[in-house]
């Protein structure tokens, strides 16, 4: 009976610890339904959760038991239904430049239908540099592979023997029907460990002499210049494109490639394709080998004011002379010169007290005598009399120095690296075409020439030949 007595008290010690210790499964397994699972982040509401994965709140709520979905909190995990056949746990990841669906089935070892459908995806498209991704991680997910690329004419194979592998490691890691079932330029995976995982990382459908690639996809605006860093073995050449824009890449000693681009100011928003191409260094058993990838990158716009209608001389808005003005002043900033002259950020090309006056930023949309608004303000405009000295804002050559009807007096200073500053309407020049200027060297005076409404400095940055907005270079550092 004493026996009896005290298993009674025991089991009632352990009802009462079940009825009120915490929950730590959340509401997933309340009803004890299976599927993925996601795990709520912070900011997470149930309507975002729902949108995100297509399913109702009703549903979402049924399955994880949710009575209140204002008591929803972050580190909460909710079984999310109509995914059958789908488990793990699904994270959000940002899909880096360098990567596609086929990449990121290979890296996760998920099946490309399986990330079709649990992201409802209609077009390679919309795997566009800086997108999201829900992919489903499980413990068989590595993360990280060894890369190697198939060359015209290579089988499995005769991959495999130089990649020192098991050809069948390659057609199991990979989803492939067969040894045949590979084509030319497709990146294969296999999975990686230590030192090897860490170092191959990134990014998935490149070649592994790449073995990193620095991007911001918020850099992608109206009238903003990004920078794209490649890291690869020695040897390694690079070039690409982006909306007719030839993407020039150059080393920046640390072995890395540097290219700097401008985005048109009145480029219309969208999904745009980026490519890259190059070749790669040959190798022991290889020869040089060229390779291509492309990927959309979205560029977003730039948000920028309309000035008040501006009145200017007629001839300055004359076709006849600014189509052959523009043309040369765009070609003088085409040429990308390899030796990077400027280091850091850009000083302001006024002095003191006008660095922070600035009458018209740059971007803004412009209409002349009453045009359509069809124009944009190039540059930025700085404050200041006639008279007022103009400073360089870093180290760079002269490439033009004269009089002209819509810039005025003008000059442009190529700094390397498809890098160029232009100062406009000034009322003397103090510096010739082929002279070496250095940061706070007074290149000019300001003036009120060419096609102005008084006197001011005007200010360029070109990247890539391409205007882009000059703040930017006075704010940070461009590799």
């Amino acid at each position: 009976m004493k026996n009896l007595h005290w298993s009674k008290i025991l089991i009632g010690f352990v009802l009462i610890v079940l009825l009120f210790a915490p929950d730590e499964r959340g509401f997933a397994q309340e009803n004890g339904e299976g599927g993925p699972v996601y795990v709520v982040q912070v900011g997470d509401s149930l309507w975002d959760i729902a949108q995100r994965f297509r399913v109702s709140i009703d549903e979402l709520s049924r399955v994880n038991g949710i009575s209140d979905p204002s008591q929803l909190v972050a580190g909460a995990r909710l079984v999310i239904p109509g995914l059958e056949g789908i488990q793990g746990e699904l994270v959000t990841e940002t899909v880096p430049f360098g990567e596609t669906l086929q990449s990121l089935s290979r890296r996760y070892g998920v099946l490309m239908e399986t990330l079709v459908r649990l992201n409802h995806l209609t077009s390679p498209a919309e795997l566009y540099a800086g997108s999201t991704l829900v992919i489903p991680k499980t413990g068989e997910s590595a993360g990280a592979s060894h890369r190697a690329m198939i060359s015209p004419g290579q089988s499995l194979f005769e991959l495999a023997v130089g990649e020192r592998a098991n050809p069948w490691e390659y057609v199991i890691g990979n989803h492939l029907d067969g040894t045949w079932d590979v084509a030319p330029g497709e990146v294969l995976h296999l999975q990686a460990n230590g030192e090897d995982a860490q170092a191959t990382n990134n990014p998935g459908a490149l070649p592994g002499a790449i073995t990193q690639v620095k991007m911001d996809p918020r850099q992608f605006v109206q009238g903003k210049a990004f920078a794209l860093q490649i890291t690869g073995q020695e040897g390694l050449t690079l070039g690409g494109s982006l909306n007719g824009r030839t993407l020039h890449f150059f080393p920046d000693g640390s072995g890395a490639y540097v290219s700097l681009q401008g985005i048109h100011a009145m480029t219309e928003p969208g999904l745009y394709t980026m490519v890259l191409t190059g070749t790669l260094p040959a190798t022991t058993s290889l020869p040089d080998r060229a390779f291509s990838f492309s990927q959309s990158v979205l560029i977003r716009n730039g948000d920028y004011y309309f000035d008040p209608v501006l009145t200017v001389s007629p001839e300055t808005i004359d076709p006849a002379v600014t189509a052959p003005e523009d043309a040369q002043w765009s070609s003088l900033a085409l040429p990308a010169t390899p030796q990077k002259l400027w280091a850091g950020v850009f000083q302001s090309p006024a002095p003191d007290p006008y660095k922070d006056c600035w009458p018209s930023l740059f971007g803004n949309r412009r209409s002349y005598n009453g045009s359509a608004y069809d124009y944009f303000h190039t540059g930025l405009d700085f404050c200041g009399g006639v008279g007022t000295e103009i400073l360089a804002p870093e180290k760079g050559k002269v490439v033009f120095a004269g009089p002209l009807t819509v810039r005025g007096n003008a000059t442009m200073i190529d700094h390397g690296w498809g890098i160029y500053s232009a100062y406009m309407h000034q009322s003397e020049i103090l510096v010739n075409v082929g002279d070496i200027v250095e940061p706070g060297q007074v290149i000019g005076l300001v003036g009120g020439t060419g096609r102005v409404t008084g006197p001011h400095l005007h200010w360029e940055i070109w990247a890539g030949g391409v205007q882009v907005d000059p703040l930017d270079w006075l704010a940070q550092p461009f590799p």
